[in-house]
């Protein structure tokens, strides 16, 4: 790989193996998000589930979407600015404006994501494009450099990889489908089960008195931040994937994670 390259995946892997986002809530509201999280509302967990389930159906209908060129160009910090938005909208109702609030971030990131997929010269009309989008929302949804479902950025690619093959292969030969497909219910679950660790961390940063609607702006604008910033780097190994070969890629990413003694032996 010329140096170049490896600069790249060097970046990628600090985002992709240390997320980013406990740090920038922690930042925002002074304490550890941990902290925060206790102090959630009874109930909270039902609706994270509901409102996670129904941006991830929003979201993959902008994908399904973009396979037939409807999505439109935007800059990244439009996509930031839309998401400060519905941040500071729904930040001064907690709970009660996650439903609405959580579906209206969610198909912006996406929008944002697939803007950063063809920016790395991906086909967004491609079905493993479209799935590898809503994939960002699970490799962001790694609340810890250990991630409590699994090690690593490679390991939620190959939890995911059936799902994702077995959808894009029914999108493929089917079409444009509904997002009721079993199949694509069960990619989406898998998708919920660790994206629903950062809504729970936004919500917990939202619902503080202190904070209100600009606490809210400011909390959704970190979150968008975090997701983009994920998907830079996930299409990145992607696009050195697709000029290296995987084995290759994966090879050099793991020395340099297993070489960054400094952040893995906090």
């Amino acid at each position: 790989m010329v140096p170049e390259d490896i600069a790249e995946l060097r970046r990628a892997v600090e985002a992709l193996e240390h997320p980013s986002l406990t740090a920038r809530l922690a930042s925002l509201l002074g304490k550890p998000i941990e902290l925060v999280q206790k102090a959630l509302p009874s109930g909270a967990s039902e609706a994270i589930s509901g409102a996670t389930a129904k941006g991830l159906n929003a979201a993959l209908r902008v994908a399904l979407l973009s396979m037939q060129g409807e999505g439109r160009t935007a800059s990244p910090r439009l996509h930031k600015s839309l998401a400060a938005v519905s941040g500071a909208l729904g930040g001064g109702f907690g709970l009660l404006a996650l439903p609405v609030e959580l579906p209206v971030s969610t198909v912006i990131m996406l929008r944002a994501i697939v803007e950063i997929a063809r920016s790395h010269g991906e086909d967004i009309r491609d079905p493993d494009t479209a799935l590898s989008c809503l994939e960002v929302f699970a490799l962001g949804g790694r609340a810890e450099e250990r991630d409590i479902l699994g090690n690593g950025y490679f390991a939620v690619r190959a939890s995911l990889a059936k799902a994702l093959t077995e959808a894009g292969r029914f999108i493929a030969e089917r079409g444009i489908v509904a997002e009721g497909a079993p199949v694509l219910v069960r990619f989406l679950a898998q998708i919920a089960s660790r994206f629903g660790i950062v809504v729970s961390q936004k919500l917990a940063a939202q619902t503080l008195p202190v904070f209100g609607a600009v606490g809210g702006a400011a909390v959704n604008y970190a979150f968008i931040a975090h997701f983009q910033d994920i998907a830079q780097a996930h299409f990145t190994v992607r696009r050195l994937e697709r000029a290296y070969g995987k084995a290759r890629v994966r090879a050099e990413y793991e020395r340099i994670r297993d070489t960054a003694p400094a952040r893995r032996a906090a």
